[in-house]
């Protein structure tokens, strides 16, 4: 076993591999001068050990071995293997996706092992400066607690991985770096140019909130109509929320606008004030504000994208059957055509849960605590998760050798305050997520202390004429607006486009971060937490030479098969190892009953399948008259989701990648065959032909010479040409 450097003491630090049902505190028993450090995870204990209690513990395995052992077998038989805490155990997420800043000197943050007894801390701190100083290492600042121990370093290269291989040292990682401008919050009307009005006939995103304050600046150009639907209160935000987020349904990102000092709304604002000045609904049902208020914008103005950021904290998801406003909410979609974007719901934790913020974030963040709220739960809506942007807070900025205010997430992961799903049925929720903010805690006052400053999303305040042009919060509120901001914008775009179709090209241009990717390595996590992704904007609405987007909206009587032909050139499939994708997504908007488990009238579901041609594809599906020979139908390897996962939802979205396409890949073709396939008590309340959604993007970016675009349009022209002549 290697030796690690430094220590306060000669004892070394083992790492045990144990059952995950193992007590550490049961290794005391079998030997004296253990002393257990840390529980990491489950599955791996930390001890300080005498050389004397390593000796004793070969001596009883050995005995176990020779079956002389009789005490502790079961203590014995749990242990799966000695290691040490090595120097890539010890890099902390930060660090292993960055690597080692290219700097000559760069900052560290440096945590020890939390040692119980106050005698052996003092020791350790005290032993850990003496070792930096003698490694020339420059502490710059410290945190000193029963349970912390963390230090702020500059080192260089050499000296960061001796780091690595102190005893004494828990984790090394890179400090928070992505901070808001806080300069952005001090900005003035005066340093814009004039805000000038969308055209007329842009499309309109309605947001149904706290009510706007309609002659701020950065809005009032855009401000199609206001309305209240609380008895005795006009159309005026008297809370601030709705002015927050109706900023960022106007513009998306904001802080992006501030920056380049550029305002120019694309979009019409409508405003529905369904809460109080405590951002509250206590007058009246919100369900019925809401639908009056739909009903209104979508008569008057053929408004078709609604902005809902509320959650009802009183009604988390606890299995079962879904009602509430969900249910409101699904059959005014599947009635008038129209979107609804909804929040997944803040969690602002329960008691005990967690108990220690940032130590046990995410997990806590998986458990029935940290389910959705209604209306998140509604199958026939875009539900949006928060991701963090930032991790630096505004004292953290200003402070850069104090390490005491750390981010509790890291960018592009989850922020430590979204819900999670799944909702009925086991379907994906939240469909996509957005930023949202994040949250940090002080290290030095308490880990239960939540800092929001500086990490919120930014966007306009109602507080405007104080000279507060704009305002930063926290919360999946502020992550929704920027979904409906894209959907709007598609319609720009695609006004034909009906609330399945945007749907589903915000789900097949959803991609989980790569960080969410390597720090949640689970994907059934990763589901529950970022759904389908963070929608990248990049071509949502134009093709480009490196990604093309095709689209469909039909209709399938129930019992059913559509089959489509991908215009695969063959240019996808060249020579050379290279990411290839080829991403899909259907929407539906169903029928729905809650007096039902199942809650969908209509199932609808896709598969990508290979074949020869047309002909094979057809015989295959249309023999599988039974639902379980369905099922026995496979699809292309290699789905990121795959068909359990995806199918019990109504958005449902997958991603193929190849690297190196097979021979027999390139000479197949490519189908995706929709089916509809109806429960029988749904069958009274469906319509004869179910209208649905397809988007499929096809992707080369790593072809610096892909022309998709012109070839995909090329394998069109020429099936058209091919059907004109039969």
């Amino acid at each position: 076993m290697a030796q690690d450097v430094g220590g306060f003491d000669e004892r070394r630090l083992i790492k045990l591999s144990v059952d995950t049902r193992f007590s550490p505190e049961d290794l005391l028993k079998l030997s004296g001068g253990v002393e257990i450090v840390s529980q990491e995870d489950k599955a791996v204990v930390l001890a300080f050990a005498t050389e004397a209690a390593l000796e004793e513990f070969e001596r009883r395995l050995t005995m176990l071995a020779e079956g002389r052992q009789q005490t502790y077998r079961n203590i014995l038989y749990a242990l799966k293997g000695f290691d040490r805490w090595s120097e890539d155990d010890r890099r902390g997420w930060a660090l292993r996706r960055e690597g080692w800043p290219e700097q000559e000197l760069f900052m560290l943050d440096v945590e020890l092992w939390p040692v119980h007894a106050a005698t052996e801390r003092d020791r350790m701190w005290q032993a850990f400066e003496r070792w930096l100083t003698e490694q020339q290492i420059q502490s710059l600042d410290s945190v000193k607690q029963s349970e912390l121990l963390l230090y702020r370093v500059r080192t260089n290269r050499q000296q960061a991985e001796l780091l690595l291989r102190n005893r004494d040292v828990r984790m090394v990682d890179l400090p928070p770096r992505w901070g808001l401008d806080i300069r952005a919050l001090q900005l003035d009307i005066q340093d814009l140019p004039r805000i000038p009005a969308p055209v007329a006939d842009s499309p309109g995103v309605a947001v149904l909130d706290s009510g706007i304050v309609q002659n701020h600046p950065l809005l009032a150009p855009a401000v199609g109509d206001a309305q209240s639907y609380v008895p005795g209160l006009g159309p005026e935000d008297e809370h601030g929320h709705g002015t927050l987020v109706a900023g960022i349904a106007l513009y998306g990102d904001i802080a992006a606008c501030a920056e380049a000092r550029r305002f120019v709304p694309t979009l019409r604002l409508f405003s529905g004030r369904i809460f109080d000045a405590r951002n509250e609904a206590d007058s009246r049902f919100v369900e019925n504000s809401i639908e009056e208020a739909v009903r209104y914008f979508h008569r008057e103005y053929g408004c078709r994208v609604f902005n809902v950021s509320y959650g009802d904290s009183r009604k988390p998801y606890r299995g079962g059957r879904v009602r509430g406003l969900a249910v409101t909410l699904d059959a005014l979609t599947r009635e008038l055509g129209v979107l609804f974007v909804v929040p997944s719901g803040n969690f602002e934790g329960e008691e005990n849960v967690p108990t220690d913020w940032r130590q046990e974030y995410p997990g806590y963040l998986l458990r029935e605590e940290a389910a959705l709220l209604d209306p998140a739960t509604a199958l026939n809506v875009i539900t949006v998760g928060s991701i963090a942007r930032w991790d630096a807070t505004t004292r953290s900025q200003r402070y850069i050798t104090d390490p005491a205010e750390q981010p509790i997430a890291r960018r592009d992961c989850p922020s430590p305050f979204t819900r999670t799903g799944p909702t009925v049925g086991g379907a994906i929720k939240p469909d996509v997520a957005a930023y949202g903010g994040n949250w940090a805690v002080n290290l030095r006052v308490a880990n239960q202390w939540i800092i929001k400053q500086g990490l919120g999303e930014l966007s306009t305040s109602r507080e405007f004429a104080a000279g507060r042009l704009l305002a930063e919060d926290c919360g999946t509120s502020f992550a929704a607006p920027e979904i409906s901001h894209l959907a709007a914008q598609i319609l720009r775009e695609h006004p034909g486009a009906d609330a399945n179709l945007l749907r589903a090209l915000l789900g097949t241009h959803a991609r989980w971060p790569d960080p969410c990717i390597e720090f949640l390595d689970q994907k059934d996590d990763l589901l529950r937490m970022c759904g389908f992704g963070r929608v990248d904007d990049s071509t949502l609405t134009r093709s480009n030479d490196h990604e093309v987007t095709l689209i469909a909206q039909e209709s399938i009587p129930d019992r059913s098969h559509h089959f489509f032909e991908l215009p695969i050139p063959n240019s996808l499939w060249s020579p050379g190892r290279r990411a290839r994708e080829i991403s899909v997504a259907l929407a539906h908007s169903p029928a729905v009953r809650t007096t039902r488990i199942n809650y969908k009238a209509t199932r609808i579901d896709f598969r990508l399948v290979s074949a020869s041609d047309l002909r094979e594809v057809e015989r295959t599906f249309n023999a599988a008259t039974s639902a379980e020979a369905y099922e026995r139908i496979s699809e292309i390897s290699g789905a990121a989701v795959g068909t359990q996962r995806r199918s019990a939802g109504t958005l449902q979205a997958d991603r193929w990648t190849f690297k190196m396409p097979s021979a027999t890949r390139r000479r197949e073709t490519l189908f995706l065959v929709v089916t509809r396939n109806d429960l029988s008590w749904g069958r009274e309340i469906t319509l004869n032909a179910e209208p649905y959604a397809l988007a499929v993007v096809l992707r080369d970016r790593e072809n610096t010479n892909a022309q998709l675009y012109a070839q995909v349009q090329t394998k069109l022209e020429a099936r058209v040409r091919a059907r004109v002549r039969v």
